[in-house]
């Protein structure tokens, strides 16, 4: 084929896709007018179909006066079109609603008896008797085990012993005579060593029985019989979950809508389905600043004793928040200034700007000049004008005009 055959191909193939583009395109009419071609050109490409309104048409009608009425004259009857003139671009809106950003708190924590304590001996010897058991129950003062104490009893008799003695001769000082004051001083004072020395192996024998410092729920005793201990072994861990303190950490956004008392919730994998209540029982003095984030400790109650220290919780808080506007997603736009969305206001199309706050699977909350109940366009977008005239689907005078 010939190279001008080739070249003639080419144009009317582009001819005919440009014919097909603006008889296909509602907005191709409005968009060859602003490159400069004539209506009459644009018009003889795709003529118009009774009863569909072209972007001149909706904008207004830049035509003569006269033209406009006889173009409306056209149809079954005058009243016919009188409807048709006002016609605008059919559109589907929704209403705007009002949602709610910050007013709720969900976090993980780690959970910890509201005492604990690792009971270590108070000396060091050899375990003689043990007498708790993993998960019992003691109360403070309950004798865990016992060490060896032969040597402490043995101190302890001799004290008593040299007590009594110094105990008479300071009375046989106090009855003569002829003993000095300072002799009767000196036997006084004996006595009163003596005392002393019998408390301290008293208490040195007190100290080889091993007891509970606090009430709670012995863990796993960690010796046995005929171990060697000394005081920094660990005997067992005994803790009291009456209630459990759940430390969580919160964004600094709640950093001053948290306070002390505010209700908890808190819920186990270990419980699934139950949730716990509690307050919120002590609250850090600083945010951290790597994570942005504030210690918050809760204390959750456990009157049937079924959570434990170590545990992992959901933690749940609720505020009031703040209240946007919220719209369909379908509804924001984007241009070169940002983000806004197509308001109808008195049956026409007004561009209102709108800074996006938060983005929900079903709602768009955004901070705008809309109130709950404004319509903004979901469909029908790529038509739509700023203050061109719109018809509204499923509204009661759109369905009037449809009748008409």
């Amino acid at each position: 084929m010939r190279i001008w055959k080739q070249l003639l191909l080419c144009l009317c193939v582009i001819v005919l896709a440009l014919g097909l583009w603006v008889f296909m395109v509602p907005s191709a009419g409005e968009t060859l007018a602003k490159y400069g071609v004539p209506e009459q050109v644009v018009a003889a490409i795709r003529p118009q179909v009774s009863g569909e309104t072209t972007a001149n048409d909706a904008a207004g009608g830049n035509r003569p006066a006269g033209q406009q009425q006889g173009q409306s004259g056209q149809g079954s009857g005058g009243q016919r079109g009188q409807g048709g003139g006002n016609r605008g671009t059919l559109v589907n809106a929704q209403p705007v609603t009002t949602g709610t950003v910050n007013d709720r708190l969900s976090a993980i924590g780690s959970g910890e008896a509201i005492q604990s304590v690792v009971v270590m001996p108070q000396a060091a010897g050899t375990v003689n008797e043990i007498r708790v058991t993993s998960g019992e129950k003691v109360v403070k003062g309950q004798v865990l085990a016992r060490l060896d104490d032969d040597e402490q009893v043995i101190e302890r008799d001799k004290a008593q012993v040299a007590l009594r003695s110094a105990q008479e001769k300071s009375a046989s000082y106090r009855n003569l005579q002829s003993v000095s004051r300072l002799d009767v001083l000196d036997a006084q004072i004996a006595e009163e060593a003596a005392k002393l020395a019998l408390s301290t192996a008293e208490l040195n024998l007190k100290r080889r029985d091993i007891v509970a410092p606090i009430d709670g729920i012995a863990g796993i005793v960690a010796v046995n019989i005929g171990d060697n201990v000394t005081t920094q072994t660990s005997v067992v861990t005994i803790d009291d979950r009456s209630a459990i303190l759940v430390d969580f950490w919160a964004p600094e956004r709640f950093a001053v809508a948290i306070e002390p008392g505010q209700p908890v919730e808190a819920t186990s994998i270990a419980r699934p389905g139950q949730v716990f209540t509690g307050k919120v029982e002590a609250i850090d003095n600083r945010v951290d600043p790597a994570s942005r984030t504030m210690r918050i400790r809760a204390r959750v109650e456990n009157p049937g004793d079924v959570l434990r220290a170590g545990m992992a919780f959901g933690v749940g808080m609720r505020f009031a928040g703040e209240r946007f506007p919220a719209v369909d997603p379908l509804a924001v736009q984007w241009d070169g200034e940002g983000s806004y969305v197509w308001q109808i206001k008195d049956n026409k199309s007004v561009k209102t700007r709108v800074r996006v706050v938060q983005r929900n699977p079903d709602t768009v909350l955004v901070e705008a000049d809309l109130k709950e109940g404004d319509r903004v366009v979901t469909e029908g977008l790529q038509r739509v004008r700023e203050g061109a005239p719109v018809r509204v689907l499923g509204a009661p005078e759109t369905a009037e005009v449809a009748r008409q």
